[in-house]
């Protein structure tokens, strides 16, 4: 039944619902059989007519991007994003130049962007240019597609219930907010919290909750953290993976259960990496529900198809390991590079490298913020897991779309 929205709907949604998760990327589908009669090509859909305050025009000098920079190694990344924005007037030049090349030399690939991009330094809303710059990766974890007595803890789908209100065709401003609820009666009210939904789960009732399993993991922690990643794996019995996916969200804020723990004298701040809450979890097992339930935010999978290189971004494309971040994308445009520069986790050695911006998450707010995506399994998730650095970034964009952002900032310099 088709919901019609009305400004009660908004007030009420706004007080518990109001979260800006991913958007859940589209599953690849096979490309269809061409048709017997040549069409002509579709016309580019135009880029978004969004401006991006935040970014400042700069010259390529004061980028700082070392001449030791493997920038071809990006290469790859960039024509994944290109896959997307090649069918936006504004990207549409430049993309295809990159699609139909060689793949690029070190010397040929910075040639390429610096003689086709504008640089822009990020910034965050009161002017400073530093931000945090975090980590995460695609985990591995022991699970089944059916319930075991090792493997107990359910991936849901989507429910059927959950209802999605972009406010975006009403109120421009909020392009980057959606609201999530359920219909009780005639009223659409909050969706359940994680607590509410492990609770119908565990009593088996499902008198509130409809969701279906697609799969169960064997440890819960293994699972929250799933769930903050957005992606990963699941190890079956037979040893063959289960690749699985953001889907959608309960709508409700992500709350920092490390904070929590630093706040309750349980670790200290130090202590609060992805590990460390495993390892405080292995020792308190009694406390452990509380603190998973603390977090009202809930995420829901799908089974993406085997062969992927990589997990689906927010982009629809799959993310590079070491080459990949995500973004707000209220403040930078998804698919455009980046020039990253920030130090290797709990350490001063540098790490600058040309990344793209290939993927957003709720944590994921400011205008100098990124999470750094390291790529597949243990290693990459203990460097994920150590990741809290500070940071800068310059949003490299084609010259065409320098109009796009100059509406809101000083006229570009000359290099």
């Amino acid at each position: 039944m088709p919901l019609r929205a009305s400004p009660w709907l908004f007030v009420l949604l706004l007080s518990a619902c109001a979260v800006s998760p991913p958007t859940a990327p589209p599953v690849p589908r096979p490309i269809p059989r061409p048709a017997p009669e040549p069409v002509p090509p579709a016309a580019p859909i135009p880029t978004p007519a969004i401006t991006y305050p935040t970014l400042k025009p700069v010259s390529w000098s004061s980028v700082g991007l070392g001449k030791d920079e493997q920038i071809g190694e990006a290469w790859i990344a960039f024509l994944r994003s290109c896959a997307t924005l090649v069918k936006q007037s504004g990207w549409q030049a430049v993309c295809s130049e990159a699609i139909s090349m060689p793949p690029p030399d070190d010397k040929a690939a910075r040639a390429f962007f610096e003689q086709r991009f504008q640089p822009y330094q990020a910034t965050q809303e009161d002017g400073s240019t530093d931000g945090m710059i975090t980590g995460y990766y695609e985990p591995l974890l022991k699970g089944d597609r059916v319930r075991t007595e090792r493997a107990r803890y359910p991936l849901y789908a989507a429910p059927d219930d959950l209802i999605t209100v972009d406010l975006a065709s009403i109120y421009p401003e909020l392009k980057s907010l959606r609201l999530r609820g359920r219909l009780v009666g005639n009223k659409i009210v909050p969706y359940l919290t994680r607590k509410e939904i492990e609770q119908s789960s565990a009593s088996g009732s499902g008198d509130s909750f409809k969701g279906k399993p697609i799969a169960w993991a064997e440890d819960p922690v293994d699972l929250f953290f799933l769930q903050i990643q957005g992606s990963g794996r699941i190890e079956l019995p037979d040893g063959s993976h289960m690749r699985v996916g953001y889907a959608d969200q309960n709508g409700y804020p992500y709350l920092s259960i490390g904070k929590l723990l630093v706040e309750r004298g349980e670790l200290k701040l130090e202590q609060a990496s992805m590990q460390g809450i495993k390892d405080w979890g292995a020792k308190h097992p009694d406390k452990l529900p509380e603190l998973l339930a603390s977090n009202p935010s809930f995420v829901f999978f799908r089974e993406l198809p085997d062969g992927l290189p990589g997990p689906l971004g927010s982009l629809g494309v799959p993310l590079t390991g070491g080459r990949s971040i995500a973004v707000d994308p209220k403040f930078i445009p998804l698919g455009a590079p980046v020039f990253l520069a920030t130090t290797r986790p709990n350490s001063t050695q540098p790490m600058n490298r040309l990344v793209m911006a290939q993927d957003s998450g709720g944590a994921i707010k400011g205008g100098v913020r990124a999470d750094f995506f390291w790529g597949f399994g243990d290693e990459a998730g203990e460097l994920a897991g150590r990741m809290k650095q500070r940071g800068r970034m310059w949003v490299l964009l084609p010259k065409a779309l320098s109009g796009i952002v100059a509406r809101q900032t000083p006229q570009n310099p000359k290099d």
